[in-house]
C-alpha cells in the first residue's frame, strides 16, 4: 500500500469517526488556521515573492487577506450555517415537519493552481473545514515554494489523518485521481479539467471546476476615460496579468479608442513607472515556459505600447496590442500574462455579438453609463460573474458566489457558498407517530374530491 492509499484510509477513518460533525472540533479547527496564518505570515508572503515575484504588499491585498476573511466569516457564521433549516410542510402531511441539514461530504480533494497559490488552496480548504470533511491537497508544483510552505504550516496545526498535503506534478495528480472521493474541488485549466472531471466521473464523483477562459471587457463611449484605463490598467497587470478573472480583450468603441489608449499608457507609467520590468513591486511568470508561451503572443499584431522583457527574471512588460489577428492564439486562447490586445467596434451590439461567438466566460466587463447597456449586459449574456465599470474586484465579496458557467467551469464558492459546496443538503421529513391519516391509503375510491383538496 502506497502512501496516498494509507493516507485516503487514515481519512476516510477519521471521518467515520463523527469527529468531524461536532461545532466546537470545527471551530477549534478553523481557529488554528487562522492563527497559522498569522504566525506563518512572513515565510508564507517569502514564498509568493519567491515564486511569482510578488511584492508584500500585493500578496497581502490579493491572497492572505482573502483567505483571512474567508476564515473569519466561517468561524463568526459556523453555527447559523450548520443549523437545521426549517421548511413548510403541506397540509396533506399533516401532523409533520420538514428540514434541512448541512451534512458533511466526507473525504474531499481540493486540486489548486499556481497562480494564486495561497488564496486558492487555503480558501477552499477553509470551505471543507467548515463544512466538517477530512481534506487531501494537492497545490500547483509550480509555485513550489509557497506549495511547501502550506504543507509546513498544515503539518504544524493538523494531523494528517485530518488534512493532508501531497507534493509534487502530473504524476502525483495522476494518482490521486485513481482513487474515489466524495467531492473534487479543481481550480485550473480547462483541459486539465476535462481530464478530472473524467476520472472523477468514473467514481461518479461529484466536482467543481473553477477553469478559465477569454474574460472580455467592452468600453462605451459613455465611459469616463481616465477611471476605466486606471481600474482597467490594475485589474489587468495584476499579478502580471495571471489572474483567471483578468481582462483578457477589450473592445472598445471607435469614439473613444484613442483616447483609450493614450490614457491606459498614461496609467501604466503611473503604477509601474516607464521601465516595469525594473520595478520591484511588479510581478514576475511563473516559469520559462509560460514566459516563451506569452514571447510568441506579442508577434500576432502590433505592438501600441510595452513588449520589452527580461529573460533572466521572466518579467514581460505591461503591452497594449492593436490590429490583433483574431484567428491567432493571442484571441484563441487564453493570455494569462501582462498583454492586453484592444479591438475598435462601432457600438455595443458589435461588442455583444463578439463576445457571444465565443464560448461563455468565466468573467465580464462593461464600463458604460448607459442603463439600457447595462441591463442587457446584466441579463443577456451568459457569463460567470463580473463588474460595471470595474473589474476583478467582485471575488473580493464573500457575498458574491464566484464560479463559471459552459466551458469555463461548474460550482461557485465563497462565503455562505462555499459552504453549501463543501456540504449536501439532507431533507428530513418529521411525522408525528401518534397520529396516523389514512386519506392517502388505499382503498382510494370514493376520495377523489377529497384529495383534490389537499394534494
Amino acid at each position: 500500500m502506497n502512501n496516498i492509499e494509507t493516507s485516503i484510509m487514515n481519512l476516510r477513518n477519521f471521518y467515520e469517526s463523527d469527529s468531524t460533525i461536532d461545532y466546537n472540533f470545527r471551530i477549534d479547527k478553523l481557529t488554528k488556521l487562522s492563527s497559522a496564518l498569522i504566525k506563518w505570515e512572513e515565510p508564507l508572503l517569502k514564498a509568493l515573492h519567491d515564486d511569482l515575484g510578488k511584492s508584500p504588499e500585493e500578496a497581502y491585498i490579493s491572497e492572505l487577506a482573502i483567505v483571512k476573511h474567508e476564515v473569519n466569516y466561517f468561524i463568526s457564521n459556523l453555527k447559523k450555517l450548520m443549523k437545521k433549516n426549517k421548511v413548510k410542510t403541506p397540509i396533506m402531511h399533516f401532523p409533520s415537519n420538514s428540514y434541512i441539514i448541512a451534512e458533511p461530504l466526507g473525504l474531499v480533494l481540493i486540486m489548486s493552481p499556481w497562480n494564486y497559490p495561497l488564496q486558492l488552496t487555503l480558501a477552499p480548504l477553509a470551505a471543507a473545514i467548515a463544512a466538517g470533511n477530512t481534506v487531501i491537497i494537492k497545490p500547483s508544483r509550480y509555485s513550489e515554494n509557497t506549495s511547501k510552505v502550506i504543507k509546513e504550516m498544515i503539518n504544524s496545526i493538523y494531523n494528517n489523518s485530518y488534512v493532508e498535503v501531497f507534493l509534487g506534478g502530473s504524476q502525483v495528480n495522476q494518482e490521486l485521481l485513481q482513487h474515489k472521493f466524495d467531492f473534487i474541488f479543481f481550480t485550473g485549466s480547462v483541459n486539465v479539467g476535462k481530464i478530472v472531471m473524467q476520472k472523477a466521473s468514473e467514481f461518479l464523483t461529484p466536482v467543481a471546476l473553477e477553469l478559465g477562459g477569454k474574460s472580455p471587457v467592452y468600453i462605451d463611449s459613455s465611459a469616463n476615460i481616465k477611471t476605466t484605463a486606471s481600474r482597467l490598467a490594475w485589474g489587468k497587470f495584476l499579478n502580471s496579468g495571471q489572474t483567471c478573472v483578468a481582462p483578457d480583450y477589450v473592445l472598445c468603441h471607435e469614439k473613444i479608442y484613442q483616447k483609450l489608449l493614450l490614457a491606459l499608457k498614461e496609467e501604466i507609467n503611473n503604477m509601474y513607472g516607464t521601465n516595469p520590468i525594473y520595478n520591484q513591486e511588479y510581478g514576475k511568470i511563473i516559469n520559462e515556459k509560460h514566459f516563451n508561451r506569452l514571447i510568441h503572443l506579442l508577434d500576432c499584431g502590433t505592438l501600441a505600447y510595452g513588449g520589452y522583457l527580461d529573460p533572466t527574471t521572466r518579467k514581460i512588460a505591461p503591452s497594449l496590442i492593436i490590429g490583433a489577428d483574431l484567428e491567432s492564439p493571442l484571441m484563441q486562447e487564453e493570455i494569462f500574462g501582462p498583454i492586453l490586445p484592444i479591438i475598435k467596434v462601432n457600438n455595443f451590439k458589435e461588442a455583444i455579438t463578439f463576445i457571444k461567438n465565443k464560448p461563455k466566460p468565466l468573467a465580464a466587463y462593461l464600463f458604460s453609463k448607459n442603463t439600457d447597456q447595462i441591463d442587457y449586459f446584466n441579463t443577456k449574456l451568459s457569463f460567470g460573474g463580473g463588474c460595471i465599470n470595474d473589474c476583478i474586484i467582485h471575488l473580493a465579496n464573500p457575498n458574491l458566489p464566484f464560479g463559471g458557467v459552459g466551458e469555463s467551469g461548474m460550482g461557485s464558492y465563497h462565503g455562505k457558498k462555499s459552504f453549501e459546496t463543501f456540504s449536501h443538503n439532507k431533507s428530513i421529513l418529521k411525522k408525528n407517530a401518534l397520529i396516523d391519516i389514512k386519506l392517502r391509503k388505499p382503498p382510494l375510491k370514493g376520495k377523489l374530491d377529497k384529495l383534490k383538496k389537499l394534494v
